[in-house]
């Protein structure tokens, strides 16, 4: 898609208009502005109402949904008044109107193709009055836009179109196309360098694991911040194992893994100003004759040692080894996690925001808001000792589960916790819950990219506040 900016709508362009119900021009009575409203006054213009929601997040999703409901009708040129809104505002429509072509059908022999307007050859062209810095905000927006579509498809694709050797050729060609490093330690070097943990989990698993780390370096920077991400490609429980009614979902449990491999690409293709590390731990957990046991007593990348309690509980185990690894190796100024680690963040807060866990109050706050303007929300919930007290174990250093129905998303942050060797700017991001779930956009559960508007919100806002963590 190509994106333009014009003070008038482009020749032969359907030109759609957004109102709320306060704005409306000429106190229309067909048209109400109520959100999601569409009216058209004629054949060559639309109006949308977005009802009385200013915030970007609304817009954004009021945008979507009429572009996604359309996506096979769209002309190939159309224009969208944005005079009225500000620089989020813009942006989120942007945002909207190309995630509102996305198209899930991933694997489908026959194909109806979405409308021409969201390929190569369609015209975006947005209508605004003098405002500056919106041709910038245009590039800024598409390329966001551009990873996320990528990091859905990522999410969406099946267990046997992403092993983690896949994963790793991802990262590989999107490092290439890009600019920036990226290594993989095989099967072999795992072993070598000590990756126990991981390794553990990949027992059942007949493809091999992987570890990923890319490295973004801008050619100036103060802060180096790495980012961890889970990426279990398939996960069966292991032998405890999990009930089959939901279990084709696990393809999703990789969703840190792309999070942070999408905020590098974007990283990368936006020139931020911070140095980011992307340590990506990859594997299957699956079930035969060799597969990790309950009881069993692993070790670690950190040389601490885990008693196994529920092999359910894998995540925590390969990011343990990807924590120790990404202080030990880069002493990065921030550490960051995220996982689709556990059903108790989503009992404790649904589908609608992340669970952030974090010592340092800065580093939450600027995390929180940061979700706050990027659409993607965060709760924050506590990370008291009391809590260090469930991961006890008797004949190891630690335990990996706690066994009881309560606690479970701040007892496997509390887990983590042990990895960081106390690092004094960490977050954990549990988005079991955000990442892959119901939307008004598919008829079942897909990948929403949760993560990276986030992250790339908050490596923007940290240039500007260096000095609050």
């Amino acid at each position: 898609m190509q994106i333009t900016l014009a003070s008038s709508r482009a020749e032969d362009s359907l030109l759609v208009r957004l109102f709320g119900q306060d704005n409306i021009p000429g106190g229309h009575r067909v048209f109400s502005g109520k959100p999601g409203e569409v009216w058209w006054p004629d054949e060559n213009e639309l109006w949308l109402g977005t009802g009385t929601s200013t915030d970007a997040p609304s817009i954004r999703k009021i945008v979507r949904k009429l572009f996604h409901q359309r996506k096979y009708d769209w002309p190939q040129k159309v224009s969208v008044d944005v005079s009225g809104f500000d620089h989020a505002g813009i942006e989120a429509i942007i945002n909207g109107i190309m995630l509102g072509g996305y198209d899930i059908r991933l694997y489908k022999s026959e194909r109806q193709p979405v409308s021409s307007f969201f390929g190569p050859d369609g015209h975006l062209t947005l209508v605004a009055g003098a405002a500056s810095g919106i041709a910038e905000l245009i590039g800024r927006s598409q390329k966001t836009s551009e990873v996320q579509l990528r990091v859905m498809d990522l999410m969406n694709a099946p267990a046997n179109k992403k092993n983690a050797v896949m994963l790793a050729k991802w990262a590989l060609e999107s490092g290439d196309a890009y600019g920036y490093q990226v290594k993989v330690f095989d099967q072999t070097e795992l072993a070598h360098f000590g990756f126990s943990a991981l390794l553990a989990v990949n027992q059942g698993s007949p493809e091999d694991a992987a570890m990923i780390i890319a490295e973004y370096t801008p050619a100036s920077y103060r802060k180096t911040v790495a980012l961890v991400g889970k990426g279990v490609t398939f996960d069966t429980g292991g032998i405890s194992i999990k009930g089959s009614s939901n279990m084709h979902l696990m393809k999703s449990d990789m969703g840190g893994a792309a999070a942070v491999l999408g905020t590098i690409e974007l990283a990368a293709r936006l020139q931020l100003p911070v140095r980011l590390v992307g340590v990506v731990p990859a594997t299957e957990n699956c079930v035969d004759g060799a597969a990790l046991k309950p009881g069993d007593v692993i070790g670690s990348y950190s040389g601490k040692t885990i008693e196994v309690i529920d092999t359910d509980a894998e995540g925590r185990l390969i990011l343990a080894d990807g924590l120790s690894y990404a202080v030990r190796k880069y002493s990065p100024d921030i550490l960051i996690d995220l996982a689709t680690l556990t059903g108790s963040v989503i009992q404790t807060l649904g589908y609608h925001a992340a669970g952030l866990f974090s010592q340092n109050d800065g580093l939450a706050k600027d995390l929180e808001e940061a979700g706050k303007a990027a659409g993607e929300r965060l709760w924050r919930l506590p990370l008291w000792n009391e809590y260090k007290e469930e991961i006890d174990s008797d004949i190891a250093d630690v335990r990996n589960f706690h066994g009881k129905p309560m606690a479970g998303a701040i007892v496997a942050a509390k887990f983590l916790e042990v990895f960081t060797d106390a690092h004094p700017a960490w977050a954990h991001l549990d988005i079991a819950g955000t990442a892959f779930g119901d939307t008004d956009f598919v008829a079942g559960r897909a990948g929403t990219a949760f993560g990276v508007r986030l992250l790339r919100q908050f490596l923007e806002n940290l240039e500007q506040q260096p000095d609050n963590i």
